[in-house]
């Protein structure tokens, strides 16, 4: 949906709040109601005085609405190869990354991490620079990308990822609090497998949600966790020598 768009969407919405009609604007703006029907349309013109007087009629200011629309400005969900190349080129940059994404505030990176306050605001300054965050007054931050961002299959966060964290991550026994490891295999369409796939990424954005809602708890009632889901049609390597010519890993 375009800006303008739903700039139009929030306009109808809160006249709807404010039980105010078409034809109610319409005698406020001394204007048809036909006239507001096409000018509050798909497709519709709306100049930006006309959008001043249509805030005089509902009563809010033109930056209240801008500040909504902001607001409802999507996350996005994966990040440009350069943008991955820089946050990985350095330790601290990706650091202070991983802690935006789990929007830690400067003080909780500094009194978890040997770092000094200058680097890590120039991190933070850094970021800014990629559009991973808007760095605001006083070293506060706005996240402009999902809590559930992916990152690209083989690209380079993934490769460091696969080269200096998995094995770290997989020596543990997952047999703490909470804690899980579970591998199965199996075979079904490619439909079902579409769907299962879906259902995984819920289950990641159900993390995220639960992270949000967990941020008000004092730091000692809270654990850092991590989840890595994989979904991949695959046979292991050992068994895949043994395999009769011709009767291997089919491909749809």
């Amino acid at each position: 949906m375009s800006s303008t768009q739903s700039l139009v969407a929030l306009i109808k919405a809160e006249l709807k709040s404010q039980g105010l009609s078409y034809a109610e604007l319409a005698r406020e703006l001394a204007l048809s109601e036909s006239s507001v029907k096409r000018m509050l349309a798909p497709g519709g013109e709306m100049p930006l005085s006309r959008v001043d007087e249509i805030c005089r009629v509902l009563k809010v200011d033109f930056a209240e609405l801008a500040a909504r629309l902001a607001a409802q400005a999507p996350a996005l969900r994966e990040l440009s190869l350069a943008q991955e190349r820089a946050v990985v080129a350095d330790p601290k940059l990706l650091l202070v990354a991983i802690c935006c994404l789990s929007h830690w505030a400067l003080e909780d990176v500094l009194a978890r991490y040997r770092i000094a306050e200058a680097d890590a605001i120039a991190a933070l300054a850094q970021l800014d620079r990629l559009g991973v965050i808007q760095l605001r007054p006083h070293n506060r931050y706005k996240l402009l990308v999902s809590k559930t961002l992916r990152w690209r299959a083989q690209g380079p966060v993934m490769t460091f990822f696969r080269e200096r964290v998995m094995a770290d991550f997989f020596a543990g026994g997952f047999d703490g609090e909470g804690e899980l490891l579970t591998l199965v295999h199996g075979e079904f369409g490619a439909g079902h497998a579409r769907e299962l796939a879906e259902r995984l990424q819920r289950a990641a954005d159900d993390f995220a949600r639960q992270h949000l809602l967990d941020q008000k708890l004092p730091s000692a009632d809270k654990r850092p966790y991590s989840v890595v889901i994989g979904l991949r049609s695959w046979v292991f390597e050992a068994f895949r020598d043994l395999e009769r010519p011709g009767l291997g890993q089919r491909k749809g």
